[in-house]
This record gives C-alpha cells, sequence and structure tokens, in this order.
C-alpha cells in the first residue's frame, strides 16, 4: 500500500495498480479564486496612497515633479494646525501645539492656547483656555480669555469667566458668570 493509494480488498498484492484519485474539476463559481495580478512597479499596497512621484498624469494635464504639492494654496495663505473633536468624542487633557481647535463632542483641559476656539452647537468644553478668537456656539464652562473676538453664537451659553477685548452677543446666546474687558496691547 502507499501513501496515496487504496488497498483492494480481493487481497492481491501491494504492487499492483494503484487506482488514480480524480479532482472534480468544476466547483461552485462562487468558490474559486480571483485570478492573481503581479502589482505594477509604481502601485502601492492596497489601502495605501500611491507612491510619491509615482502617478501618471491626468489627460492634458502635465506632469507634476517628485515632491510638488497636491493641495492647491492661496498665495500668501498659511497652514493652520487644526485639531476637530468630533461629535460623539470625548477628550481630556492637554493640548499642544494647535493653532485652531474646533469642539463638536466634549473636551476638558486645566489649559490651552491657542489662536482659534470654535465650539459647535453640539460641542461642549470645560476648562481653561487662552486664544485670539473664540466662538462659541455650544456650552463653555470655565476660564476663557480671548486676546481677539469673543463672539456667542444664538445657540451658545458661557459659564463661568470671559475676558475678551471685543465682545459680540448674538440674540439668545446666554452669558452665566463675570464677565471682564481686556485694556490695551500687553495683556
Amino acid at each position: 500500500m502507499s501513501i496515496f493509494g487504496r488497498k483492494k480488498d480481493d487481497g492481491s498484492d501491494a504492487q499492483a495498480p494503484q487506482e488514480s484519485v480524480s479532482v472534480p474539476t468544476s466547483r461552485d463559481a462562487e468558490l474559486t479564486m480571483p485570478t492573481y495580478r503581479a502589482p505594477s512597479a509604481n502601485s502601492a499596497p492596497v489601502g495605501m496612497p500611491p507612491k510619491p512621484g509615482t502617478t501618471p498624469p491626468r489627460p492634458g494635464m502635465p506632469a507634476a515633479p517628485v515632491g510638488a504639492a497636491r493641495t492647491p494654496r492661496v498665495e500668501g495663505q498659511t497652514e493652520r494646525r487644526t485639531l476637530i473633536v468630533g461629535r460623539g468624542i470625548s477628550l481630556q487633557g492637554t493640548v499642544a501645539d494647535a493653532e485652531r481647535l474646533v469642539v463638536e463632542g466634549t473636551v476638558e483641559s486645566q489649559m490651552i492656547q491657542a489662536a482659534e476656539l470654535s465650539v459647535t452647537q453640539t460641542g461642549v468644553f470645560r476648562g481653561e483656555v487662552q486664544v485670539e478668537d473664540a466662538e462659541i456656539g455650544g456650552l463653555f464652562d470655565g476660564t476663557l480669555t480671548a486676546r481677539g473676538n469673543l463672539i456667542i453664537r444664538s445657540t451658545g451659553k458661557v459659564k463661568g469667566m470671559a475676558r475678551y477685548k471685543k465682545l459680540s452677543v448674538e440674540e439668545g446666546g446666554q452669558i452665566v458668570g463675570s464677565m471682564e474687558m481686556l485694556q490695551g496691547e500687553g495683556t
């Protein structure tokens, strides 16, 4: 008897010809494997962006040099580092080096320094923040220092301490707590 053959029931000797095992050639179409295609030289793994400088140009468009920016930029516009805390997300801790903070969820922080703070209608900010400009459309609870403009939208509510240089409150906006107007350039 060989490893792959069967022993005959009639008691014949092991040297007898072996039965062949056949594999059915027709299988369900759902079980077939897709045909393998070798990746091209400039392709990236699935889910990854293409390798830099290897994207073929679109018809009628000149090819971009390697390392060229792919996003259009307006002359004189600088890129801002923005942190967006999305709806349903909670963040606790310190935020560093964010120029713009957009709160759609919940943020609890001891101290944040940024250029801009935007609390949307669904956003909640609890803690202390120092910014150039702030726009409150949700709930702000804590200490807010806006060295420039503080805008409280009709859906916004500021509780606690607010310091500002310029204040704008839309009809329906709420302020609960103490307010202080900043004077001069050095504050």
